[in-house]
């Protein structure tokens, strides 16, 4: 075999050794995103890595994040913490397994395709300035997909088949592991005291609030309202319309309520289909207008089952005024402390008891005031 010219073996040496400086700056790159990822200090700032990448580094021209979130969990983690989705429209989620496995047809390994349409729009927000190249990269945590990285180029050519990826699929292996740890880390920090289902707080949180509020109310000489909310005939909706349409009535009721209450009352999940709330510095007639209020929105409400049939319900409510103008809490030892605050929820629970004894769908208070009897509205079934 004749020997190559030495001017032709200097050009390709020169080629490799340009391509060598290139994956190194390349790896660098990625190893400082990865750093910056791994030291991410919550779940947003983690979420905030990987959308917006400094461009200076990655020429990225649309980078979203798909990830499955069945039961809202990590929304609500994002909400909760005052973040408002729709200003990060590349965060985007999706609620069935099978939506997510239908963009990676076995074996789950990268995709560099051209954009289509029909298959891509839902990864990338503006419709009118699509990618025309991608690279869908697949989140997999224990051989099941929990989302997929996709960034998409303006080029037709940047993302194209038999291209390179091992240093993206690094990337995604590295931020897998950090989804899955700080979504753990979030639900460690909220499932001692909040109701994982709707997202509210759970009945220990509610107890540990009202030793605090009692105690606040003696300090400062201010009234405390408890409601007790129940929703009627709760197991019709559930025999009628099925589990899951119960699970989203409980949610879409929990959000009515909190709409009624201010940031600094107290709701909580009671127990199945009951809530109750403290209303901090609260007398019996505005406790019972908010208590109005709520049943109202909630009687109003038109719910609808899995099939898009509409329905309603109605709720009953109790109401209990804890007045520490008439409680001698100047002498109350500790153990008559709790007897008190085991006597408000009592009443209230009374007054909760006789709103179902008396027909449902109304407020009633355990004190002397009480709003005019509620209209009664037909429950659609």
């Amino acid at each position: 075999m004749k020997p190559e010219p030495p001017q032709l073996l200097r050009q390709k040496l020169d080629e490799l050794i340009n391509q060598a400086r290139l994956n190194e700056g390349k790896l660098k790159r990625f190893q400082d995103l990865e750093l910056r990822i791994t030291a991410a200090t919550s779940l947003f700032d983690l979420l905030c890595t990987i959308l917006y990448p400094d461009n200076a580094h990655f020429k990225w021209d649309r980078v979203s994040l798909l990830l499955l979130d069945s039961e809202y969990e990590i929304r609500r983690v994002l909400e909760q913490e005052g973040i408002e989705l729709t200003e990060h429209p590349g965060l985007i989620f999706e609620t069935e397994q099978a939506s997510i496995n239908s963009l990676f047809p076995p074996p789950l390994a990268p995709m560099l395709e051209q954009y289509r349409a029909h298959k891509h729009a839902r990864l990338f927000a503006d419709p009118n300035q699509p990618p025309k190249s991608l690279v869908l990269l697949p989140l997999l945590r224990h051989r099941q997909l929990i989302g997929c990285l996709n960034i998409g180029s303006f080029s037709e050519h940047r993302f194209v088949g038999g291209m390179n990826t091992d240093f993206l699929e690094h990337l995604t292996a590295v931020l897998a592991i950090c989804l899955e740890n700080a979504t753990n880390l979030e639900r460690l920090k909220r499932q001692g005291l909040t109701d994982p289902l709707t997202a509210i707080n759970n009945r220990r949180f509610f107890d540990q609030r009202l030793t605090e509020e009692m105690a606040a109310a003696r300090r400062d000489h201010l009234p405390l309202a408890c409601l007790m909310l129940d929703i009627d005939h709760f197991k019709v909706v559930n025999d009628n319309h099925g589990h899951q349409t119960g699970d989203q009535v409980l949610r879409e009721v929990a959000l009515l309520i909190r709409a009624q209450l201010r940031s600094n009352d107290v709701l909580c999940r009671y127990g199945g289909e009951e809530f109750a709330a403290l209303l901090p510095g609260t007398e019996e007639t505005p406790a019972l207008e908010v208590a109005e209020r709520i049943r109202e929105s909630i009687a109003s409400c038109s719910f609808t089952n899995r099939y898009a049939m509409p329905f309603n319900i109605t709720v009953s409510i109790g109401v209990a005024i804890f007045d520490p103008e008439h409680d001698q809490s100047a002498t109350l030892t500790s153990q008559e402390h709790a007897t008190s605050e085991e006597q408000l929820m009592g009443k209230a629970d009374d007054s909760l008891y006789q709103c179902k004894a008396s027909g449902r769908n109304r407020v009633l208070s355990s004190g002397r005031k009480n709003p005019p009897e509620a209209k009664i509205l037909p429950v659609i079934e």
